[in-house]
């Protein structure tokens, strides 16, 4: 049924909303460069997904109510509005990426192109790292990710809602919230046993552009003055709550993106007349940095990113403000130059018409996905770092895990080869290595001093599986049937003695508080437990370290130590004998990668076998 042409509505510009943008761009900003006190700036994201629910689904109501709708030249608008800044931005970096970075994070890289280009950098991330793990803080396209959400969003929203304002404007809105209720189900309820997803992926994030959305269908609804400036401050309330209270260990999103989410909800709503908090936001500096906030927030991450690079540490002190200054300049540049004559061409200029910008556009995303896969296709183009050592070979010193026997990676725990796993055969009792690849990693050096261990050691390990009852991811489906298992394998073997180890940082702090839970009942069974904490872990793999001569020993073997610690590990291991790593390599906030010119680590922080040695020669807790 076609919906008759009437008059548009009038689509006032909202200098709040640009506020708004500002507000959003500088959290992010600000948490990313390293400015004390927005330890929640990531939060900025979420303000910004409902910004483009609202003001996206403002603009097609507005078209559907004219009669003038048209998918074409939606996507028109969305080309000029992200493809310019996109390309610039990735062009941009694939020459830095090959100034700086070495073949596998070069190839790492290039991979993140192919998805960029095919907008599904969300998907690529969530496969390969965590938001904040420590290898995330140096992928230069790691922003893309919200890009690709918004991207992906857009697919299908501009399909769905003409067909249901085709009945009612009601119907469209009920719609709407039905799919808002059921995303934010799916978010809550993948908090804590898929993370990742939760994360990155648009089913869990759906909600948050959906509020923006339902915020455009009461057109010319104006609340009280009274009720506005309540929602307002109620809404900067929850928006500021979460950027200052926030940080990387709150289950995110879930539960705790509603506050960011309603707050810039409510601020959007109680805009639509004057208030105190509405003419801060639309003043001058606020709306000029919300108008240049997508510029921004794309070049923003590749010069914190590559100020890393440049430093081989995290800015301090004044670089911090430097980094700001720079992204703000080549933002308001890149505004000014790049996206705004794309995306408001002048008439007399021989624009595009769609039909040619289509096929320019899929051209120019082909090509660029093609730049990528060429990276990859080239292994990173290793001719540029000739004394790099190739992946291959970090492999091979993998394959002293015991990979796919001894060391899973997403088996069942049936899978696991029993005797096969026992190391250093010989002595009198036997002990459990019970852990993930940062247990693993001991495998080698066990083997090396096996005379100097008081046990044989039965090695019990799970890529991404840390050694606690209570944890459960459904990114690895079979480590808790693992862990669980791990009762049958001590009394089948006689066990007396286990070590616990595994990447404690990247559990979230209300996971790690089972490790007490663990310890518990393995002490139940008469075990003794020995926990070994945190080992060093680098800014950058050893491999760019060594490449640049990181260091402060003529032998480049220290070199920024980027672990912030946990106090809490050592604390939750009570009952147990703790074995801390950090003396054997660190002396201070200088941490050893390199000895007589060999590696002691085989990427940001697993050990080689050189390592592996040295570790438990120095620590382990079973040494006669």
């Amino acid at each position: 049924m076609s919906q008759p042409r009437r008059a548009a509505p009038h689509l006032a510009y909202r200098p709040d909303v640009d506020g708004l943008r500002a507000l959003a761009v500088l959290a992010v900003l600000f948490f990313h460069a390293g400015v004390p006190g927005p330890s929640g700036g990531f939060v900025g994201v979420d303000v910004f997904f409902v910004i483009s629910g609202y003001v996206i689904t403002r603009g097609i109501l507005a078209d559907v109510a004219a009669g003038r709708f048209s998918l074409a030249r939606f996507y028109e608008r969305r080309i000029r509005r992200i493809l310019p800044m996109l390309v610039a931005t990735i062009l941009a970096t694939y020459a830095l990426a090959l100034a700086f970075l070495p073949p596998g994070a070069l190839d790492d890289y290039a991979r993140s192109v192919v998805a960029a280009s095919a907008f599904a950098a969300n998907v690529f991330f969530w496969k390969t790292t965590g938001y904040f793990d420590l290898e995330a803080q140096t992928r230069p396209l790691l922003h893309t990710w919200s890009l690709s959400v918004e991207e992906q969003f857009y697919l299908v929203v501009p399909l769905i809602l003409p067909l249901l304002l085709a009945r009612s404007r009601r119907a469209a809105a009920a719609g709407l919230l039905a799919a808002l209720l059921a995303s934010l189900a799916l978010s809550v309820a993948l908090t804590d046993g898929a993370p990742g997803a939760n994360f990155y992926l648009l089913p869990t994030r759906a909600w948050e552009l959906l509020v923006g959305a339902l915020l455009a269908f009461p057109a010319g609804w104006v609340a009280p003055r009274a009720l506005r400036e309540a929602m307002a401050a109620a809404g900067f309330g929850l928006i500021a709550t979460a950027i200052l209270a926030y940080d990387e260990a709150t289950p995110f999103p879930g539960l705790a993106a509603l506050a960011p989410c309603l707050g810039a909800g409510l601020l959007i709503a109680a805009g639509t007349g004057p208030t105190l908090i509405g003419r801060l936001l639309s003043a001058p500096p606020c709306a000029g940095i919300g108008r240049m906030s997508y510029a921004l927030y794309m070049v923003h991450w590749p010069v914190v990113v590559f100020t890393r690079y440049a430093l081989l540490r995290e800015p301090a002190g004044w670089e911090v403000f430097g980094v700001v200054a720079a992204c703000l300049g080549l933002a308001y540049g890149a505004w000014r130059w790049i996206e705004t004559p794309f995306r408001y061409p002048r008439p007399t200029g021989g624009t595009l018409g769609p039909r040619p910008l289509f096929a320019a556009t899929a051209v120019l995303l082909t090509a660029l996905g093609a730049l990528g896969l060429a990276g990859t296709l080239a292994d990173g183009f290793p001719a540029r770092y000739p004394d790099t050592r190739p992946g291959a070979l970090a492999a091979l010193e993998r394959e002293g895990w015991k990979g796919g026997r001894c060391f899973l990676e997403n088996q069942r725990a049936a899978d696991w080869a029993g005797a096969e796993c026992l190391l250093a055969r010989g002595a009198p009792a036997t002990a459990l290595l019970w852990g993930d690849s940062y247990a693993a990693h001991y495998v080698p050096g066990l083997v090396r001093n096996a005379p100097a261990l008081s046990h044989s050691i039965l090695q019990y390990t799970f890529a991404g599986c840390p050694p606690l009852l209570a944890y459960a991811s459904r990114a690895k489906p079979g480590c808790r049937d693992f862990n669980a298992h791990a009762f049958e394998i001590i009394r089948a073997y006689g066990i007396d003695s286990v070590v616990l180890a595994a990447r404690w940082d990247l559990l979230p702090a209300r996971t790690l508080a089972g490790l007490p839970d663990t310890i518990a009942r393995l002490a139940a069974m008469g075990v003794a437990v020995s926990v070994i904490g945190p080992s060093p872990l680098f800014a950058f793999d050893v491999a760019v370290l060594g490449a640049r001569g990181a260091g402060t020993h003529p032998d480049g073997s220290a070199a920024w130590f980027a672990h912030r610690g946990d106090p809490a590990i050592r604390r939750l291991s009570a009952g147990a004998r703790f074995a801390d790593p950090l003396p054997a390599f660190c002396d201070g906030p200088l941490c050893r990668y390199r000895a007589n010119g060999t590696d002691l680590f085989l990427d940001t922080g697993h050990l080689s076998q050189a390592g592996s040695e040295r570790a438990v020669r120095a620590y382990f807790p079973l040494l006669r």
